[in-house]
This record gives structure tokens, sequence and C-alpha cells, in this order.
């Protein structure tokens, strides 16, 4: 039997298509989530798991979380988590731009209203969620490696403004309060 194994693009496609359904909202994009995840098989559910929590992990580091300071004015560990779901929830493009350099945000978010945007919580539960209605049981250990302990880079002290303002200057020339 040919096992099918979700690539990338696959898993971008799932991604896309749910944002644009729900027009930019990250619950209703979660929900849709959920539902297309719904008509796959259980394995490539765990597939699409893997590719988000391989994304989720690789968001994590100082830079990401100083743009996300930035935009949400403030953002407590749970806030850059729920941040990073947000993140991959914005497709490829917006995605890599911003772990490559997260000051390309303030070019490539052509709004961000800080009450809905920035918060994807219910998208890193969409795969769960999917996995559970389809098996009835929880997902298994995806068997990726955990994501640091720290983020990877170099610490920002984000209480301090004028090191904000020059690492991320059009973020805080086009975001900051």
């Amino acid at each position: 039997m040919l096992v099918h194994v979700m690539d990338e693009t696959e898993f971008w496609e799932l991604v896309d298509t749910a944002r644009e359904a729900a027009e930019g909202d990250p619950d209703e994009q979660a929900d849709l989530l959920v539902e297309r995840l719904l008509g796959l098989d259980p394995d490539s559910v765990l597939d699409f798991a893997r590719h988000f929590e391989a994304r989720y992990n690789r968001a994590y580091t100082w830079d990401l979380w100083g743009a996300a300071w930035i935009l949400l004015d403030g953002a407590s560990d749970d806030a850059f988590d729920y941040f990073r779901c947000w993140l991959i929830g914005q497709g490829r493009d917006v995605y890599e731009h911003a772990v490559h350099d997260p000051d390309q945000l303030a070019e490539l978010l052509t709004d961000f209203d800080d009450e809905v945007d920035g918060d994807g919580e219910e998208l890193g539960y969409a795969a769960d969620e999917a996995y559970e209605q389809l098996t009835g049981t929880d997902a298994p250990d995806l068997g990726i490696p955990p994501a640091p302990p720290e983020p990877t880079g170099t610490p920002i002290d984000f209480e301090n403004q004028k090191v904000l303002a020059e690492r991320f200057p059009r973020l805080w020339e086009r975001f900051a309060d």
C-alpha cells in the first residue's frame, strides 16, 4: 500500500485556503482548518501537525518576539506562542519573510488590529482537534525535536524602546504607540 505523506506545499495550501475563506479571522480560520483536516485520514492530519509544529518551533526567535512585542504592545510568553500560530496562519510568504527578517512585517501586513490579529491560539489546536474527532484518541507524539528552551538569536530588552526602535525601525515607525 502506498502511503501519502503531506508535503510543504499541501500544508500551506490548507493554511491559505482556510485563511482566505475566513477573511483573515484567526478563530474562523481555525474552525475551517479543522473542517478541512476532517476530510483527510488521521496520518495526513499528523503530517499537517508536524509541519505546523516545525514552523512553530522555527519561529521561536528573539527577533520575532520583538516584532510581536511592538505589534501587540507587549507580548507575554503565551501571547508570543499564540502570535507564532497566527504568523503561520498568515501563509508561507508572510511566514518565511517574517522568520528571515521580522521588520519586514511592517510591509507584509496591510493592516493589523491587535484586538483580532496576532492571536492564533486556536490554529495551534486545529490538528489535535481534527485528529481527536477522527480517531477518538489524542494525537500521539509527533516525533519532532522540541523547541529550544530559550528563543534563538540575540536576547532583546523589550522594555527598552530605543533598542526596539533601532532593531525594528519599520515596525516601530508604523506600529509603536
